[in-house]
């Protein structure tokens, strides 16, 4: 008997279906359904997957669109672009994920040139399986906060203590590391109170967005190897979407403390000052990870606390930077 481990790490191809249908974009619906009644189906089949003259995937039809189509309807017009699909390279407890995430019934297995090779559908993961799957994910939310489950479940007060203290100190370093940066910027916060009013605020939200890019990174470095076209082409991506919630976050506070206080000075301090830590929070999400990944340590341990502190003195520093310079 294969143990539940062994089962987890074995390939997906191991567990895939064979028994699939596969049909030309450029068929009609009439002509997709006798080719369907001359194959010989599975149990259960929920999707229809469509392929190009290359036999490449390019798209999924559902059964019961199939069904309710026109006979002279073409298929490349019902059928649904956007695939979820397996690698064949990943591992069964891989795809429990896929399927967590994506929430289909099926899932079809692709090769490197996107040619279907088998489809995975849930009735075939086991209630143990996806009990794996969520422990797994569960273990790296403790990992990001700076230790493994396994080693705190069922240990001694004093064990668990020497295995988080030694990252909650990064936070009191940080923490010490913004109460110094405060200090220097003494004057410039007695002189406009309202930029104190808005500190949690700011330390917040730059926290949040490196925490979100932190989270995106650490799963796609589990699939990827961070070479720098990949960087850059994610760091593009991230500092996009970094400057537009910037734009937006900023933009809205900014009005709310002009229209709070009747003061512009501020309100434009505090805006660009949320600009400028959401930026640098979403590149320090991307870069810590990468950078201990390429370093051959383990990203998902040391990320988390690093990250944050790093975020928290950046947006200080922009903060208090910006303020003694307009105010």
């Amino acid at each position: 008997m294969v143990s539940n481990k062994t089962y987890l790490q074995q390939p997906v191809t191991a567990i895939a279906r064979t028994d699939f249908v596969v049909l030309h974009k450029d068929l009609i619906v009439q002509q997709a359904l006798t080719i369907i009644r001359r194959s010989d189906l599975g149990d259960t089949i929920v999707y229809f997957y469509l392929i190009d003259e290359q036999e490449r995937l390019v798209g999924v039809v559902p059964t019961r669109r199939l069904l309710t189509a026109g006979l002279e309807q073409a298929l490349s017009d019902i059928m649904v672009r956007q695939v979820a699909t397996i690698p064949d390279t990943a591992s069964v407890l891989e795809a429990c994920e896929f399927f967590v995430r994506h929430k289909f019934l099926a899932i079809p297995v692709v090769d490197e040139q996107r040619r279907v090779v088998g489809v995975v559908d849930v009735s075939m993961l086991t209630g143990e399986v996806f009990d794996s799957a969520e422990r797994q994910k569960a273990a790296e939310v403790f990992a990001t906060i700076g230790f493994r489950l396994s080693q705190v479940r069922d240990a001694s007060p004093a064990k668990v203590f020497r295995y988080r203290f030694p990252w909650l100190l990064a936070t009191i370093t940080s923490g010490l590391c913004c109460a110094l940066l405060a200090s220097v910027f003494e004057t410039t916060l007695a002189q406009s109170i309202v930029l104190a009013f808005f500190l949690t605020l700011i330390l917040g939200l730059g926290d949040s967005v490196s925490s979100q890019s932190m989270t995106v990174t650490l799963q796609a470095l589990r699939t990827s190897r961070p070479k720098l076209d990949w960087y850059l082409a994610t760091l593009r991506r991230e500092l996009s979407t970094a400057l537009l919630l910037g734009l937006a976050c900023g933009g809205a506070v900014a009005l709310i403390t002009l229209w709070w206080r009747r003061e512009s000075a501020p309100a434009l301090v505090i805006g660009v000052s949320i600009l400028l830590s959401l930026c640098s929070a979403c590149l320090t999400g991307l870069s810590v990870p990468t950078l201990l990944h390429a370093l051959r340590l383990d990203p998902k341990i040391a990320a988390g606390p690093v990250t944050l502190a790093l975020t928290d003195i950046f947006t200080l520093l922009f903060y208090l930077g910006l303020a003694s310079i307009w105010l």
